[in-house]
């Protein structure tokens, strides 16, 4: 699901649109926890990742149904009003590359720096706090923390902050030493 959360030209461009308007109305916290509550709706919710994406259910359909979703969940109307336009021009299958556009954008403008942190089991809040320091002085600034699980994972964590990746799981481990095993003999 978090690699869903990647910026394109077409999401780039909305993200540009909806900025701007939020920057203007003074909005822009408000319209970021929509969107944030958007990103986690979407991990959670194969029925949003449907409705949004499917082919099968018509732009008018999409306006309804997403900003039913914005008015249930008491989103800023700037939001509400901007998930109807996007469904509306056909583009709500882009709903997680704007979110991810509107994301650097707003760090951009904030200084922001996001983390997002996998691990094999959840983490309680003294590992979390204890990466959120590491990472606090390895940055320079305080991490915004992201946390999600992946079992495959076996153990360790993966750590991502901006384009660089931190991988210090089991998996991986495991998977270099299959692989040097593999190129010793």
């Amino acid at each position: 699901m978090a690699d869903d959360f990647r910026t394109t030209t077409v999401g780039a461009r909305y993200a540009q649109a909806l900025f701007d308007l939020a920057d203007e109305g003074q909005a822009l916290d408000a319209v970021r926890a929509d969107l944030k509550s958007l990103r986690k709706a979407w991990g959670e919710s194969a029925d949003l990742r449907r409705l949004a994406t499917s082919p099968v259910i018509s732009d008018e359909d999409q306006v309804k149904g997403l900003t039913a979703i914005a008015d249930k969940a008491g989103f800023n109307g700037l939001t509400r009003k901007f998930l109807g336009l996007l469904a509306q021009n056909g583009r709500s299958a882009d709903l997680t590359a704007v979110i991810a556009g509107f994301d650097k954008l707003y760090a951009i403008r904030t200084g922001l720096v996001s983390a997002e942190v996998v691990s094999a089991a959840p983490l309680d809040a003294a590992q979390m706090n204890a990466i959120k320091a590491s990472l606090r002085k390895a940055l320079g600034k305080d991490p915004e923390l992201e946390a999600r699980v992946d079992p495959s994972l076996l153990g360790g964590l993966k750590v991502k902050v901006g384009s660089r990746l931190y991988d210090a799981s089991l998996k991986t481990k495991l998977d270099q030493m299959k692989f040097a095993l593999k190129r010793a003999g």
